[in-house]
């Protein structure tokens, strides 16, 4: 499962405190304090609802709401930083399945082998990209 970092969450949290804070200025305090009860819990709402879940069991790979059995999966290969940014950008195929989180910088990358998919690959953020290799490969 991959997560929002902190970093990220108290960005966002800092950015919903200015928007009470304005709103304060501009109404007073009864607004002010229903507002940043709505944004809390709007931002622990998509911290839960924004996580990458990746599965793997003995017949198919779910990542997120996707999902494919193993019998379509070709190579799979582990991603490097260096290897991902370059996937995700300049060598990109449109018509991938991308399952990327922009604040990790490993991923997997798992070809398909199912003539009848346009889908020629699809690119999983993980935290571990070997460890999911080393399960799709079993």
């Amino acid at each position: 499962m991959i997560r929002a970092p902190l970093w990220l969450i108290a960005f966002v949290y800092f950015l919903f405190l200015s928007l009470v804070l304005s709103i304060w200025a501009a109404l007073g305090n009864t607004p002010a304090l229903l507002i940043f009860i709505v944004l809390t819990c709007w931002l622990v709402i998509l911290y839960f609802r924004t996580a990458l879940i990746i599965e793997v069991d003995e017949k198919e790979l779910r990542v997120g709401h996707a999902k494919i059995q193993h019998r379509y999966i070709g190579e799979v290969l582990a991603l490097t930083p260096s290897e991902l940014k370059l996937t995700r950008t300049r060598d990109a195929d449109p018509s991938a399945f991308l399952a990327i989180r922009f604040w990790s910088s490993t991923a997997a990358k798992v070809e398909l082998a199912d003539d009848r998919d346009s889908t020629p690959y699809w690119l999983i953020t993980s935290n571990n990209p070997n460890k999911l290799v080393e399960a799709l490969k079993n």
